[in-house]
């Protein structure tokens, strides 16, 4: 079947039928704002930018747009360090562009969800630098973590925790005390035992909810409260013995009081409001936790994102991810990539083994294939699905940014996380030309590749076979077919090793993640598929890491 053909079939499916709870099996686009338009030319994206480029996202097919931080920032970590909740960074614009943002969207059929960020503040946030003005016995300094340290003179940090992006999670201040940060020193941590902290984030709510938007997907969920006593964390082997469902200062059961109060809150509102967690936890089992019927409504499904292109291991965790969420009442979620990981077009064109963040290029067709035929497995399962900006252009991530650009905190740091998110953070390509390929009138904050340029927007618009069009078959098909993207569970079929088959009403799904082709039979009419496949006698020729829908309707 000819792609051509392929297309005119996803678009038979174009005019979807309403939806109820449109979050449990919406497609979620993120936007990560200082990397996908520029509205002024200083080289950095921004609101009015995001907003210009609503109609490009309403065509491609998502129900809604998160938004990365764009508040009130001294940037230290991209804006998740936030000065002001309440504010929107100049580098961004104002409240008067982010309104406009969300009735724009709204007036195109898209919900918009923004970032927060309440497991710590940046160090130019007012709370914190009035604790350090007013020195030791400050009441301030009880809404942070501020210890004394260990040792003779207290030379010693208070405990043995290391910051995610590498060397100690404590800074010692020169009056003597030390305060907690789990990132990097300019992001302290909140003491959520503090009722004062606990208020002004369900005013924060409030805030934004007024403003009109359609939820939250909150940073660092697992994260807000920490064991009784911060004890020490102990040596390595004793942390790999227990395992991350006990570390001190993430996934502790008391955050889920916090959810519990921010839940009733957001129930005020009409509107089908919703909470988004990033949660790392050990286990989908604990992932399900954050999601249960009086807390958030979904949790990233980050086992599913660091599962390699292998079908047993996938095949593992879809029934894990659905096994957890169906006693919950919980839609799963799926995801490919974000701003914090390798793109997975990048990761799949590399070995399997090596992680989330790479820093090789490795076989960009291969991985180019893989991550297309990945995608339509995605979107082919019960829940909803999350999208990063790019991905639909089949972005790779820029694995050779000279060191002098490099902005991610964690790579000065020299441990802890890799330091290479930056990779993926490159601003993305609209036109074939101009001096950022239609990111601005000017440069971009991180430099594009010259091959960049037939991966645009424009490039790829319109043309059969492109990335860009396969992903806006595959949503038009998915919003319109009734059994793509709803339920909570899969029927699996019979398929040869190295091959996902399964089906869920009148629809099939074939994932070859092999590297040689396999026929299948027929499942009905080729729906879609994410490479060249050939019909003939009730079969079906299955090129290699090729995904394919069939129908029956």
């Amino acid at each position: 079947m000819s792609q051509q053909h392929q297309a005119a079939e996803a678009t038979r499916f174009a005019v979807a039928a309403p939806r109820r709870d449109w979050w449990r099996d919406a497609v979620i686009y993120q936007v990560y704002p200082r990397s996908f338009a520029d509205s002024d030319g200083d080289g950095m994206g921004d609101l009015e930018g995001i907003r210009s480029r609503l109609p490009y996202l309403r065509d491609l097919g998502v129900d809604a747009v998160w938004l990365s931080p764009f508040y009130a920032s001294p940037q230290a970590d991209a804006g998740y360090d936030v000065a002001d909740y309440r504010a929107v960074d100049p580098m961004f614009g104002t409240l008067l562009d982010a309104d406009a943002l969300i009735r724009d969207a709204h007036g195109l059929g898209l919900r918009v969800i923004v970032d927060l960020v309440p497991n710590h503040s940046s160090d130019q946030h007012e709370w914190f630098k009035r604790a350090v003005a007013e020195g030791p016995g400050s009441p301030l300094r009880e809404r942070y973590h501020f210890r004394p340290g260990r040792g003779s003179n207290g030379e010693l940090p208070p405990n043995d925790w290391e910051s995610i992006f590498g060397g100690p999670a404590w800074t010692r201040l020169p009056d003597g005390e030390w305060y907690l940060h789990l990132f990097a020193p300019e992001q302290p941590d909140f003491n959520w035992e503090h009722p004062a902290v606990g208020d002004e984030f369900r005013s924060i709510l409030r805030f934004w909810l007024d403003m009109g938007v359609d939820g939250f997907r909150i940073d660092v969920a697992h994260g807000l409260v920490k064991a009784e006593g911060l004890p020490d964390l102990g040596t390595r082997d004793q942390v790999k013995l227990l395992g991350n469902d006990v570390m001190p200062f993430f996934d502790q059961d008391g955050v889920h009081e916090i959810y519990r109060q921010w839940r009733r809150v957001l129930d005020e509102y009409a509107g089908e409001r919703i909470f988004v967690a990033e949660a790392w936890t050990p286990t989908v089992e604990r992932t399900a936790l954050y999601v249960r019927p009086d807390e958030l409504h979904q949790a990233f499904n980050f086992q599913y994102l660091s599962t390699d292109w292998d079908a047993a291991a996938l095949r593992s965790v879809i029934d894990r991810t659905l096994a957890a969420m169906r006693p919950v009442g919980a839609p799963a979620t799926w995801v490919l990539s974000n701003h914090d990981v390798t793109r997975h077009t990048t990761r799949f064109a590399n070995p399997p083994g090596l992680g989330t963040q790479i820093r090789t290029a490795g076989d960009r067709a291969l991985g180019l294939r893989r991550a297309r035929a990945a995608t339509l497995l995605m979107l082919a399962l019960p829940g909803s699905a999350y999208l990063y900006q790019g991905e639909e252009l089949g972005l790779p991530d820029v694995v050779d940014l000279p060191d002098e650009v490099r902005q991610d905190p964690a790579y000065f740091r020299g441990a802890g996380q890799d330091g290479f998110r930056d990779g993926c953070r490159v601003p993305i390509p609209w036109t074939r030309s101009g001096p950022s390929y239609g990111f601005g009138s000017g440069g971009s904050w991180l430099p594009q590749p010259a091959e960049w340029a037939e991966l645009s927007v424009e490039a790829q618009q319109g043309v059969p076979g492109s990335t860009l069009e396969l992903y806006r078959s595959a949503l038009a098909a998915r919003r319109a077919h009734p059994d793509l993207g709803a339920g909570d569970a899969v029927e699996w079929l019979r398929a040869p090793e190295g091959v996902l088959a399964f089906r869920r009403g009148g629809f099939v799904c074939v994932a070859n993640t092999t590297g040689e082709s396999v026929t299948s039979p027929a499942h009905g009419r080729v729906l879609l598929s994410s490479g060249e496949v050939t019909e003939a006698d009730g079969e079906v020729k299955v090129p290699s890491d090729t995904t394919v829908w069939f129908t029956t309707t």
